[in-house]
C-alpha cells in the first residue's frame, strides 16, 4: 500500500497537484463567465424560475422533473467534500483555501451551465423509452470526436469509484467509528446492502431517494453548523478577513499548523472545491440528461445554481464552523494514519522559528535540509527514548504524547523504520496532532450549543450526504458503461461498484483521498477540453432559447 500511494503521489505531482491543471480549470470558467456575459449572476433568478417549475411541460421527453434532476446532481456534489473535503483543504491550505474554493464555484457556475446545457441537448432516447445524455454524447454527436468520449466516459468509470464511491463511504466508516466507535465492517456490511437495493432502481428510484434525502440533510446540517458559528460570532469576522488577506500571499503558521504558500493554497482551494461542486468534471450533466424538458438551456440555468448551493453556502458555513472554533490550529489525541506519518531525521521544535521554517518549505515542495529518516527506534512501554534522533511528524504537525503498540499491547524494544515509514505495518501508534477531514469537522461541531452532541450531527449528516453521492455517482458510472459496453455491462458494473463501496469502507483515508485526486483530472480535462472546441455552439444555443423563452413568457 506504500509503494501503491507514493505511485499515487507521484502521478498527482503532474496532475491535479500542477498548476496547470487549477489554472485550466479556473481559466475555463473565466473565458465563459467573460464570453457569455456573467450568465451566473444575469440568470440567476430565471434559474430559480424553472427550477420551482414555471416553464414545465407534462408531455416534454425525460425521467426527471427539474427539481429531481437538480436534487440528483446536488446529491452527487453535497457530500465529504463539504465536510471533510472543506477541512482538509483548510488543514492543507489554511484560511485562504477557502477563497479559491469561492472562486472555483463562481466561475464554476458558468462552467457547469455550459456542460449541462450541451450534454442536454445531444442526449439520446433509448429502445425503452428512456434517456441518457453527458459529455460523451456532446464529443461524439456535436463535436465529431468518438475518441474522446471513449476517453472520457472510461474516466467516468474510474472516477465514479475514485470521487463518489471509495472517499465518501471512507469517510462515513471512519467518522461513525469516531463517534460511536462502530466497527468500519459493520457500516460496510449495512450500507453495501442499502446500496444494492438503491441503485438496482435506477434513476427513478434515485432521483425520488435523492429529492427526499437532500433537503432534510441539508436542515440538520445548517442547524448544527450555526449552533457552533452563533456562539463563535466575535471569531467570524477574524476568520473571513483572514480568507481575504490571505488568498494571495498564503496562509502563515499559527499554532500547529505550519503554514502554506500561495501556490499550494491555490491548488488545495481550486482541487477541493473542484471535489465539492464538480463544476467542469462532466459528472452533473449526465443527471441533467434525463430532465423533462424540450429546452436544454432550461436546465443549464437549474444547474447555475448548483456550485453556489453547495460550495458559496454549504461549503463556506463548514469552513466557517472550523475557522471560528480555532480547531484546525489545534492538536487532539488519535490514532495516527500511517499514510500521514512522517519520520524525519534530527530534532526539530515548533517553538524554534528556524525548524518550523525549514518544515514549511518542505511541506510546500521547496529546497530544505528535512530528510526522512531511517534507523531504529528504541521504545520502553510504547515510548520512544532516542527522540533526539528523529521527529514524528502527524498531519503536516508536530506529533506529541507519542506512544507505539502492537496485538499485545505497548512495545518495548527496537522498531525499524526505513526512508520515513516503520517497517512494520501492524504496529500502531498513537498521539496528539492536529487533525484533517471528517475528524476536523467533527471536533468542530463539538464547540457549540450542542457540546459534545454536535458531533452526532456531523455523523448523521455525513451518512445522509456521503450516502447520497454514492448512489447518484452509481448513475454516473452506469451510463458511462452502457455508452461504452451497452446495456449488459451495467449490472457487473454495480456489483463492481458495490463491493469497491464495500473494500474502500476498511482502506487507509489518505490513500483513498489521494486516488480521488488523480481520478478527478483524468475526467475534468477531456470535458474541459469539449466545452472549450463547442464554445460558438454553445452562444448560439443560448441566443436561440432566449428567443423561444420570451414567446413562452408571453403565454404564459
Amino acid at each position: 500500500m506504500d509503494a501503491i500511494n507514493d505511485f499515487i503521489i507521484f502521478l498527482d505531482g503532474f496532475l491535479g497537484s500542477a498548476l496547470w491543471f487549477p489554472a485550466l480549470l479556473l481559466s475555463t470558467g473565466i473565458f465563459f463567465t467573460l464570453y457569455l456575459g456573467f450568465p451566473q449572476i444575469r440568470y440567476f433568478k430565471h434559474a430559480i424560475a424553472v427550477t420551482a417549475g414555471r416553464f414545465d411541460k407534462q408531455d416534454a421527453k425525460g425521467d426527471t422533473t427539474h427539481f429531481q434532476a437538480l436534487s440528483t446532481a446536488l446529491s452527487g456534489t453535497i457530500g465529504t467534500g463539504n465536510i471533510g473535503g472543506v477541512a482538509l483543504a483548510l488543514h492543507l491550505g489554511g484560511p485562504a483555501a477557502l477563497f479559491w474554493m469561492w472562486m472555483t464555484a463562481f466561475f464554476g457556475m458558468t462552467s457547469k451551465f455550459v456542460e449541462v446545457t450541451l450534454s442536454h441537448k445531444y442526449r439520446s432516447e433509448s429502445s425503452d423509452g428512456t434517456v441518457s445524455g453527458g459529455p460523451m454524447y456532446y464529443m461524439e454527436k456535436g463535436l465529431n470526436a468518438k475518441w474522446l468520449a471513449v476517453v472520457f466516459a472510461m474516466a467516468t468509470v474510474l472516477s465514479s469509484f475514485g470521487t463518489g464511491n471509495m472517499p465518501q463511504v471512507n469517510s462515513i466508516a471512519s467518522g461513525l467509528e469516531a463517534t460511536f466507535n462502530l466497527d468500519p465492517l459493520i457500516t460496510a456490511c449495512v450500507l453495501s446492502v442499502l446500496l444494492g437495493l438503491v441503485i438496482i432502481g435506477g434513476i427513478t428510484r434515485i432521483a425520488k431517494v435523492a429529492a427526499a434525502i437532500v433537503p432534510t440533510m441539508s436542515v440538520i446540517y445548517l442547524v448544527g453548523a450555526f449552533a457552533v458559528i452563533i456562539p463563535n460570532a466575535s471569531n467570524v469576522l477574524p476568520s473571513l478577513v483572514s480568507i481575504f488577506s490571505d488568498a494571495f500571499t498564503g496562509s502563515a503558521a499559527a499554532g500547529g499548523f505550519l503554514g502554506a504558500t500561495f501556490a499550494y493554497a491555490f491548488d488545495r482551494g481550486v482541487n477541493r472545491g473542484l471535489y465539492s461542486n464538480e463544476a467542469g468534471q462532466g459528472s452533473a450533466p449526465i443527471a441533467h440528461a434525463a430532465a423533462k424538458t424540450d429546452e436544454s438551456a432550461d436546465e443549464g440555468m437549474v444547474s447555475i445554481l448548483e456550485p453556489f448551493i453547495d460550495t458559496i453556502v454549504v461549503c463556506t458555513i463548514t469552513g466557517l464552523v472550523i475557522l471560528s472554533s480555532g480547531v484546525w490550529i489545534e492538536k487532539f489525541e488519535s490514532e495516527f494514519q500511517r499514510s500521514d506519518m512522517n519520520f524525519v531525521a534530527g530534532d526539530y521544535d515548533e517553538t524554534v522559528e528556524g525548524d518550523v521554517e525549514q518544515l514549511f518549505l518542505y511541506f510546500n515542495g521547496a529546497p530544505s535540509a528535512v530528510v526522512s529518516y531511517t534507523g531504529s527506534i528504541n521504545l520502553v512501554n510504547g515510548k520512544a527514548q532516542n527522540e533526539s534522533v528523529f521527529t514524528l511528524i502527524h498531519a503536516r504537525s508536530f506529533a506529541e504524547e507519542v506512544f507505539f503498540s502492537d496485538a499485545e499491547g505497548l512495545i518495548t524494544g527496537a522498531v525499524s523504520i526505513d526512508d520515513g515509514l516503520l517497517t512494520d505495518t501492524t504496529i500502531v501508534v498513537t498521539g496528539e496532532s492536529l487533525l484533517h477531514s471528517v475528524p476536523l469537522t467533527t471536533k468542530a461541531f463539538t464547540r457549540g450549543l450542542f457540546g459534545k452532541y454536535g458531533q452526532y450531527i456531523v455523523s448523521i449528516g455525513l451518512v445522509l450526504f456521503a450516502f447520497s453521492t454514492v448512489i447518484a455517482w452509481s448513475y454516473y458510472g452506469d451510463r458511462a458503461m452502457t455508452y461504452l459496453f451497452g446495456s449488459k455491462s451495467v449490472l457487473p458494473y454495480r456489483i463492481a461498484y458495490v463491493i469497491g463501496f464495500f473494500y474502500a469502507a476498511l482502506a487507509d483515508t489518505t490513500l483513498v483521498w489521494n486516488i480521488s485526486l488523480i481520478t478527478i483530472v483524468l475526467m475534468t480535462v477531456p470535458n474541459l477540453i469539449g466545452i472549450l472546441l463547442m464554445h460558438k455552439e454553445m452562444k448560439q444555443t443560448i441566443g436561440e432559447y432566449w428567443v423561444r423563452t420570451k414567446t413562452r413568457n408571453r403565454v404564459n
